[in-house]
């Protein structure tokens, strides 16, 4: 996963920005693009996130609107971009298969990380997961409505909401919300976790802390 450390981009953006859709000048996401490519095998297949469960199929589908990806080619590179949501890595212990998520609030309470389970068509007891950078429970206010949307489905989440002074809004740890929707998907080997972009503010960008901000990349490729 990046960090927000080494491009060119200029304040509020500073300075790794990697997102293209965030007002940033369009030459210094590229030359930061460029720069991150040095280090790959092949350019990431970037997607068009839209707070979904939908994944797709890299050099299968063509359509690019989706919050996961999935890879069985060898150098071709799974990439998601967050600044406060969760993004999620795949592997299977074969090494035949990886996937990338990213799971805001929406597109983890729709499912888009048992999609992603899923799309890999192998067992989820051989698939390792990992957990980049996101907000931390400390600073993930969320109203009631987010909390029901993951209570309905699943009794226990609601051990990842803490009550707030104000009516109706709780503090959510998404990490453990992730590993409880990892865990019903069949996951059991979940790491990572535990840092906040919102708190870093020094190494991570967050969209709740800034508002106008850059976007960082977690990518995975099979060699």
């Amino acid at each position: 996963m990046t960090t927000r450390a080494g491009g060119v981009s200029a304040p509020p953006w500073d300075s790794l920005n990697l997102g293209d859709h965030v007002g940033d000048d369009p030459a210094a996401v590229a030359a930061n693009r460029a720069r991150l490519r040095e280090r790959l095998p092949d350019e990431p297949g970037w997607l068009r996130q839209v707070h979904s469960a939908r994944v797709v199929e890299l050099g299968r589908d063509s359509a690019r609107e989706a919050d996961a990806a999935v890879t069985r080619a060898p150098g071709q590179v799974c990439a998601v971009l967050t600044a406060d949501c969760l993004p999620v890595l795949f592997c299977d212990r074969a090494g035949s298969v990886v996937a990338a998520a990213h799971a805001g609030w929406r597109g983890l309470a729709e499912g888009v990380l048992e999609a992603t389970v899923a799309a890999m068509q192998v067992p989820p007891a051989e698939i390792v997961a990992w957990m980049g950078a996101a907000i931390g429970p400390e600073a993930f206010e969320v109203g009631d409505e987010v909390r029901q949307a993951f209570v309905d489905r699943h009794p226990e989440a609601a051990a990842a909401f803490v009550p707030q002074s104000a009516a109706g809004k709780w503090r959510a740890d998404i990490y453990e919300l992730a590993r409880t929707r990892l865990g019903h998907a069949g996951v059991r080997a979940v790491h990572g976790g535990g840092r906040c972009t919102f708190g870093e503010a020094e190494t991570f960008y967050s969209y709740r802390r800034e508002g106008v901000t850059g976007r960082m990349a977690a990518l995975v490729w099979l060699d």
